[in-house]
């Protein structure tokens, strides 16, 4: 299970791996635009997404790490909300495993600086599904997912390490679409 949190828009994305082969599950929003209290949105972050892994019953919660931005206070608020998914786990002995939003992106798409629309495509490609626009936080939590899955089918080729199209072709060509 894959979550890209937020502290309006919080993204979850389940797969399937089934004899290395990978399927689309599920994948959604919470939405936390309508509450005014943080700390209320963190109690619904930890219920809800607790909800979804009672659901799923994930072997592991893939998170993407917060990025530092101009405004101090957001990545403060949103380290909290990715404190309460990651509680919500811990509380139900779910593994939890992070990665920066650049590694999600390279191990995805092959350019660490991609965009969210460029990473929605991908992941259609990947999982053969059709995606909503509109769920582009859903769609980034599929990747998380998709990029924890490529980390423990290779944990030795750290796909963070180059930004390379070559390196990144060579090796994940089955990847490839021609």
């Amino acid at each position: 299970m894959g979550i890209d949190p937020g502290t309006n828009l919080m993204g979850y994305g389940v797969i399937l791996v089934d004899a290395k082969k990978v399927h689309f599950v599920d994948m959604g929003i919470i939405d936390l635009r309508k509450e005014s209290d943080h700390f209320v949105k963190l109690r619904r972050i930890f219920n809800e997404i607790g909800d979804l892994m009672e659901k799923y019953a994930p072997d592991d919660i893939a998170i993407e790490a917060p990025f530092y931005g101009k405004n101090p206070q957001v990545m403060l608020k949103l380290g909290r909300a990715q404190g309460a998914a990651i509680a919500a786990a811990l509380h139900r002995q779910i593994p939890v495993f992070e990665y920066a939003p650049r590694k999600v992106k390279m191990a995805i798409t092959g350019k660490g600086a991609a965009s969210k629309e460029q990473v929605k495509e991908m992941m259609e490609r990947t999982l053969d599904v059709h995606l909503e626009i509109k769920y582009l936080d859903a769609s980034d939590a599929l990747a998380i997912a998709m990029c924890h899955y490529y980390q423990l089918t290779s944990p030795l080729a750290d796909v963070g390490a180059s930004t390379s199209w070559e390196k990144f072709v060579k090796l994940h060509s089955d990847r490839i679409i021609k």
